[in-house]
């Protein structure tokens, strides 16, 4: 039996809120069970519909994107995940929302496969990191705070074993589990073992905000490029 993945879209623009529903509706296993015309609105539509998945635009009047994932993601106990809307790619303020708790970010020209993929991986606990424009977005942002005091961020990242590090790396350079795994040479489950350690031990939610702390402890450094 294939379990329906309930969406809310947070959008200020009628016609994107509209034509996510249509694309994601196509879906067997996607419902779009609510449209929210600003964050206040998404924060008040989560609690009552309880989706699995928000796909929130950072720009909206009132309470914007950021501040709304801020205050869906923060609560002890939090399960539903945010996938912020962008029409930038390097966007400023998506660097912002990932930092507060964002699972990922979508281009809102993504095709409909896309868009339903990007749902599904969300939902299942993922962070999409995969696409190299995310990387290079956490890695241009992350130069912004790189002259912030690390101290405290470091003395976090020490209580990690050198395995838990090195996958914490491979994390922020975008690879999978598998492929950490392939990289490594141990089994998935080991490395999926060490991804929950890793977020357990630096309080993190996700391997969004993994990557985004191995970037502002600088265990990974932007590239040049």
């Amino acid at each position: 039996m294939t379990t329906t993945i309930r969406v809310l879209i947070a959008d200020d623009q009628m016609m994107v809120r509209q034509g996510f529903t249509v694309l994601l509706n196509a879906e067997p296993d996607i419902e779009v069970v609510g449209q929210a015309v600003d964050g206040a609105d998404a924060i008040a539509q989560v609690a009552e519909l309880a989706p699995d998945v928000v796909l929130m635009d950072i720009r909206m009047p009132g309470v914007g994107g950021i501040e709304a994932t801020r205050r869906l993601t923060e609560p002890a106990g939090a399960t539903v995940k945010v996938l912020v809307l962008t029409t930038f790619d390097l966007d400023e303020y998506v660097y912002e929302a990932l930092r507060a708790g964002a699972s990922g970010f979508l281009l809102k020209d993504a095709s409909a496969d896309e868009l339903a993929h990007a749902v599904r991986v969300v939902a299942a606990g993922d962070a999409l990191l995969a696409p190299n424009i995310t990387k290079r977005l956490i890695g241009e942002f992350s130069r912004v705070t790189a002259a912030a005091p690390r101290g405290p961020l470091r003395a976090r990242a020490g209580e990690l074993t050198e395995r838990e590090t090195e996958v914490l790396t491979l994390i922020a350079q975008g690879l999978s589990n598998a492929e950490i795994a392939a990289r490594l040479v141990v089994a998935e489950q080991t490395v999926k073992t060490h991804v929950s350690r890793i977020l357990f031990k630096l309080g993190l939610r996700d391997r969004t905000q993994a990557a985004v702390f191995a970037y502002e402890t600088g265990l990974v450094r932007p590239s040049a490029s």
